[in-house]
């Protein structure tokens, strides 16, 4: 058969596919190239036709000769490309036809615009976490962040069960809030990267970065069993100690002895120990009588002579007290030495651990002998709650919540009347004047301490923050 009748009568396009569709992303105007890939490409131009004959089905058996564009409207969303092949068989070698292909253009978003749409365009997470029943070294930790600024990079905070998410764009904005929460309070990180994607032309990989930064589960007032191995380290200190202050170590003291020591978190993640009681374990006590236990009456053990580190804040005394439950019933008072007589008068309140009646499963508090556990541990003195949030006349900002329970508001409230005591954790932070709250005269009499106003910042000074931040809500 002649080459005319073999074009009249064998259709060698037959096979190649005349309608096509091609993904196009109208935010970044960027097609898609199978499998995931989204390339650049003008119209009409060198990569867009070379992307139009990639979609074509039916070329593998035949010789494409020319391609070129048939000139459409932009607006119409449709691109039509003229090919003209050959065959490649013997018989049809020298049989050249033509074909249009219609390519039909259609809307897809991107991943990369999709995740912007969503708010979720974020390669970095730093995931702050505190497994605790009591939240003060969490509170603590946020107002570190607040005054330092160290939120300022992120594009959002969500608030997740027992802590925050951080999002970052980048990952030295993400490490440098991970070296501020260790430059800050006892943590553990871990980190770990999840492939996005990866460009095997530039050998380009797309990771998403996670740090999980755990908090040590200590906090302000909770009691505490040390190993003989911690103990040893700490120049042997007594095994029951109260956590006296966590900063960027923990701060322990012996409530008997007045002994004080500091545990740094690299040791304290090696062999790390939950608190026997939290401060939600606190009883009530009245101060029926106290005596002052005279200087050198108390005297360290020859074998941690030289060691011992005694706080000159704290004074030691014989307590005597009744349970604020049986006041008026039950004349028997309970001896207790403490470390607290610099704070105490007969009549005061005071909160305590009852060792007697506390169900502690510890291996290392299950080894002490009896005359190593006292009857009562007193931690800190009760103020009237209720006056002291009439007579506050400053707050604190917070970071983004989600629901905040009544464990959360009350251990905010403690956090506040610590804030009142220690003058030393107050320069840490800042602290802001509440123009809600009435001044207090200087007549007006206030057993409760306050913080000066030459330590209270204007609110204004905050106005800058790019994170949503909520005011201190004192509940009555």
């Amino acid at each position: 058969m002649c080459l005319s009748c073999l074009r009249d009568h064998l259709d060698i396009t037959a096979n190649i596919s005349k309608q096509v569709e091609l993904q196009f992303c109208r935010n970044c105007e960027r097609y898609l190239q199978p499998p995931g890939e989204w390339i650049n490409a003008r119209w009409e131009s060198r990569e867009l036709l070379g992307l139009c004959l990639k979609k074509v089905r039916g070329l593998k058996d035949l010789h494409l000769i020319d391609a070129c564009f048939i000139w459409t409207e932009k607006h119409s969303r449709r691109i039509k490309v003229k090919l003209v092949v050959e065959g490649n068989e013997a018989d049809h070698s020298s049989l050249r036809q033509g074909a249009i292909v219609e390519y039909t253009i259609q809307n897809q978003m991107c991943h990369e615009c999709h995740r912007v749409e969503a708010k979720d365009y974020w390669r970095c997470v730093v995931q702050v976490r505190q497994h605790a029943e009591n939240k003060k070294t969490y509170l603590y930790l946020e107002q570190l962040i607040l005054k330092h600024k160290a939120h300022e990079n992120t594009l959002g905070i969500k608030p997740m069960h027992g802590g925050l998410d951080f999002y970052f764009a980048t990952e030295n904005h993400a490490r440098k809030l991970v070296n501020f929460l260790e430059s800050m309070v006892p943590v553990k990180v871990t980190s770990s990267r999840r492939l996005i994607s990866h460009d095997k032309n530039s050998n380009i990989h797309h990771y998403k970065y996670t740090w999980s930064v755990e908090i040590a589960p200590l906090s302000k007032d909770s009691l505490v069993c040390l190993s003989p191995k911690f103990r040893h380290i700490l120049g042997n200190i007594p095994p029951l100690c109260l956590v006296h202050r966590v900063t960027h170590g923990m701060h322990l003291i012996d409530p008997v002895s007045g002994q004080i020591s500091e545990l740094n978190g690299l040791n304290y993640f090696r062999s790390p120990f939950e608190a026997i009681c939290n401060p939600r374990q606190l009883v009530e006590y009245i101060v029926m009588d106290i005596e002052p236990v005279q200087q050198g009456s108390h005297k360290p053990s020859s074998a941690t002579k030289g060691q011992v580190h005694m706080s000159e804040r704290h004074l030691l005394c014989d307590v005597w007290l009744v349970r604020a439950s049986q006041l008026g019933t039950n004349d028997n008072t309970i001896h207790a030495r403490s470390h607290l007589g610099h704070i105490l008068n007969v009549g005061d309140s005071v909160m305590g651990y009852s060792m007697t009646e506390a169900n502690i499963n510890e291996q290392e508090f299950e080894k002490l002998k009896s005359h190593q556990i006292p009857d009562i541990i007193l931690v800190r003195k009760l103020h009237d709650r209720q006056a002291g949030n009439k007579k506050r006349s400053w707050k604190l900002k917070h970071l983004t919540y989600g629901a905040v329970d009544e464990s959360l508001v009350k251990d905010k409230l403690d956090f506040i009347e610590d804030l009142e005591e220690d003058a030393e954790l107050r320069k840490n932070i800042n602290v802001y004047g509440d123009k809600t709250k009435p001044q207090t005269e200087m007549g007006e009499e206030d057993n409760s301490t306050d913080v000066d106003l030459a330590e209270r910042l204007d609110e204004s000074a905050s106005l800058g923050s790019t994170i949503n931040e909520t005011e201190t809500e004192d509940k009555r």
